[in-house]
């Protein structure tokens, strides 16, 4: 099928890179001509595990990538992949979302059935907007030349090729049968997962190949636009939970990572989202769960456990620096090592991330703090170009003078840290592990004090383990 995909940010590069490994004709549209740029010479636009080898293979073959929006004219499915931003009082901004309805509408032909296929996370009711938007710019005839289906992504930044080629699930919310019959051969190899062999040289799976077939479940518009919402609230909620605690087992001397490991054994429960950390951050959770609670307002339906989760949330951010105080006393010219600043290991999205929030509260309170990210950093200097802070290419230069060194993001190479060096570099030995991600052991043998979340230093195993 001829496909365009607008938006070539994590969902759109993502999405329409797999469209084109699949077979689909597919061209990915950006008014950023950066993007195109780097898709035309065969680089990928973003930081994701296997986009660096599938793109070169692809492009200029089954996948192209244009600033103009005139491929719209043929193809047969348009995906609308552009940012959906926070408002000022927690709603969606669809600004970008009216512009790209607008840029479609002038496109669109009247000599073929169209399905424009909403990707982005919109609030409920876009569907039914961009509709009227395409009607009025194109002066088409709705369900007659064009309709407008809701396709919520469910990508994980760090295995996004993956989420798309072996989907838990398929949402398509419409009650329009061409429109669906459409979707469904689009994504009747996704759903029948043919072709992954293919892959294999790309990335390495981390998913069950044996596993049963994707779930495709079809819906109406407004239904499918809240699954996204729903979805993402609730694993907020979960890891709210499971903060909170952590902050308890603290003052009762419990160890979270066995309560959590105790809990996922109900099949009802388990084990996923029940990580302890600094608090939940990134591009998707804050944003959706603001706009979710924003619609609630909005209807008169208020979601109290969703706003109690990001209350809580904030607090764990918080509660972050306040163990930093306990064990320092003033954080006034204290020196402090932050590892991680992307909001999960495997990407370098480092929008909105826990590291951002914690670094202005060190700063506000006299610290002085050196960074370091794998991946992440390009884009944190970027959206924080003023930021008085030291980045370093060493993740060990994080310790040189530091008085504390916390971890934020568990990158697997963290684990591979010289800690007997590390210890050489600081003025005061101490780790606060935020993710109990680290091997205790290792780190106190460097005669560094180590600290996790959630777990009495009395609880600590022999080996270093803190819990299963």
């Amino acid at each position: 099928m001829k496909v365009v995909c607008i938006g070539a940010g994590y969902v759109g590069s993502v999405t329409g890179t797999a469209l084109a490994a699949n077979g689909h004709q597919t061209t990915v549209v950006d008014i950023d001509p950066d993007k195109i740029d780097r898709l035309n010479r065969g680089e990928s636009p973003i930081y994701e595990p296997g986009m660096d080898t599938l793109v070169p293979e692809l492009i200029g073959k089954s996948l192209f990538a244009t600033s103009s929006y005139d491929p719209v004219a043929d193809a047969e499915v348009v995906f609308i992949a552009v940012g959906t931003p926070s408002g000022a009082d927690g709603s969606a901004d669809l600004r970008y979302i009216k512009a790209t309805a607008e840029q479609i509408g002038k496109r669109l032909s009247s000599d073929h059935f169209t399905v424009i296929a909403m990707k982005s996370t919109v609030p409920v009711g876009t569907a039914e907007l961009v509709t009227t938007l395409l009607a009025e710019t194109s002066g088409l005839t709705a369900e007659t030349h064009f309709t407008v289906v809701s396709n919520p992504e469910f990508l994980r930044e760090g295995y996004a090729l993956e989420d798309v080629f072996f989907p838990d699930r398929i949402v398509i919310g419409s009650v329009h049968p061409q429109g669906l019959q459409q979707m469904r051969q689009l994504y009747q190899s996704f759903i029948s997962r043919e072709g992954y062999e293919r892959l294999t040289p790309h990335f390495t799976f981390t998913y069950d190949l044996n596993a049963p077939r994707a779930n495709y479940f079809e819906t109406d518009t407004k239904s499918a636009e809240l699954i996204k919402y729903a979805s993402n609230a609730f694993l907020a909620v979960k890891i709210s939970y499971i903060n909170e605690l952590a902050r308890l087992c603290e003052v009762i001397g419990g160890n979270v990572q066995d309560i959590a490991a105790g809990m996922g054994l109900d099949s009802r429960i388990g084990h996923k989202f029940l990580q302890v950390s600094s608090g939940w951050s990134g591009s998707c959770f804050p944003k959706d769960t603001s706009e979710i609670l924003s619609t609630s307002e909005k209807y008169g339906s208020e979601l109290m456990v969703v706003k109690a989760a990001v209350e809580s949330n904030e607090r764990m951010h918080m509660y972050v620096v306040e163990k930093l105080i306990r064990r320092l006393k003033s954080l006034n010219g204290k020196r402090i090592g932050i590892l991680g600043l992307s909001f999960k290991p495997n990407t370098d999205d480092a929008r909105k991330t826990q590291a951002s929030f914690i670094i202005d509260k060190l700063l506000e309170r006299g610290a002085l703090v050196q960074v370091h990210d794998p991946q992440g950093m390009g884009m944190f200097r970027a959206l924080n170009p003023d930021l008085p802070i030291e980045y370093c290419h060493d993740p060990i230069q994080t310790g040189r003078l530091a008085d504390a060194v916390v971890l934020l993001t568990h990158w697997q190479e963290y684990r591979e840290i010289d800690w007997q060096k590390l210890a050489s570099l600081m003025r005061q030995p101490y780790v606060l592990d935020t993710r109990n991600f680290l091997n205790p052991n290792e780190i106190q043998k460097a005669k560094i004090h180590y600290e996790g979340m959630g777990v009495s230093e009395h609880l600590l195993s022999p080996d270093g383990v803190i819990g299963q």
